[in-house]
């Protein structure tokens, strides 16, 4: 297996572990009475994240060699990502879902920014590519997260104004 197949196969593996997790916790937040908020947003981004990875795949031939440096800023950003799941735990899904009266997290890397989960996605979607050489793919992948992004920022934000307000640290 080359490091490019290697790469490639580690990132599909984990992006199906988490979608298998995800679900997992939408389950239980609903059953506990959670609400799902902008759901009608939700396929443009399961969309923008398997047009991404396909694009990388059908454009990263075997023999490719890898970026090391890009690499190394990916596997960083992996860091971040555990980060924030183990920080949000049963609250960390791939929605908007909020579960009434439950506090705000603010733990990890919710004490300095208000959406690291967002911060790392866009840091992936602009690096994987990179660790390949694939500049374009990172560009048009980029520019078309931050306009879904912006979306679903403010629908989040929406989602959780209340609970800002009278939000204790859990």
């Amino acid at each position: 297996m080359t490091p490019a197949q290697w790469v490639l196969g580690f990132v599909l593996a984990q992006r199906l572990l988490e979608l298998l997790w995800a679900q997992r916790n939408t389950r239980r937040l609903l059953d506990q009475g959670a609400v799902e908020h902008a759901p009608e947003q939700y396929p443009y981004f399961v969309l923008l994240h398997a047009s991404w990875l396909v694009a990388i795949v059908f454009s990263v031939p075997p023999e490719t060699p890898v970026n090391w440096f890009w690499l190394a800023v990916y596997v960083l950003l992996q860091v971040g990502r555990v980060w924030v799941m183990a920080s949000l735990g049963r609250f960390w899904t791939t929605r908007i879902i909020t579960l009434p009266g439950a506090p705000l997290v603010a733990r990890g890397p919710y004490r300095f920014l208000r959406h690291p989960n967002y911060a790392v996605v866009a840091g992936e979607i602009a690096v994987l590519p990179l660790v390949f050489d694939l500049w374009l793919v990172a560009a048009l992948f980029t520019a078309a997260n931050a306009l879904l992004l912006r979306q679903r920022i403010a629908a989040e934000d929406a989602a959780l104004a209340s609970r800002r307000l009278t939000s204790s640290d859990s």
